[in-house]
């Protein structure tokens, strides 16, 4: 349960993220909204993996997640320049964060 909760605590990262951008500077009511609740829903679930997932592994894939995500929505909102390098380093990110969970269970 604590890996399903950090996988959405680091989509929620990505949320805030891009409400973060969106809010320009906390001078929009609505992003700004969704920045609040996003960021408390994110850093509540972030705790409570690290119950059970050690801090390293749980900060690193919640990171990992929520950084990819953001640059994917960037890409598709137009935000971010698409290139063949940034999508190769973006799956090598993903890489790294489903091999951090592979080996976080072997231990």
């Amino acid at each position: 349960m604590s890996w399903i909760v950090l996988v959405v605590s680091g989509v929620l990262e990505a949320v805030w993220a891009t409400a973060l951008g969106r809010s320009e500077g906390f001078t929009k009511l609505w992003p700004s909204v969704v920045f609040g609740v996003a960021l408390v829903a994110s850093m509540a679930g972030l705790a409570y993996a690290m119950r059970e997932i050690p801090t390293g592994t749980a900060y690193a894939v919640w990171v990992g997640i929520g950084a990819a995500l953001t640059v994917v929505v960037g890409m598709i909102s137009g935000a971010e320049a698409i290139s063949v390098v940034k999508v190769l380093l973006i799956l090598g990110l993903v890489g790294c964060v489903i091999g951090l969970k592979v080996v976080g269970d072997a231990h």
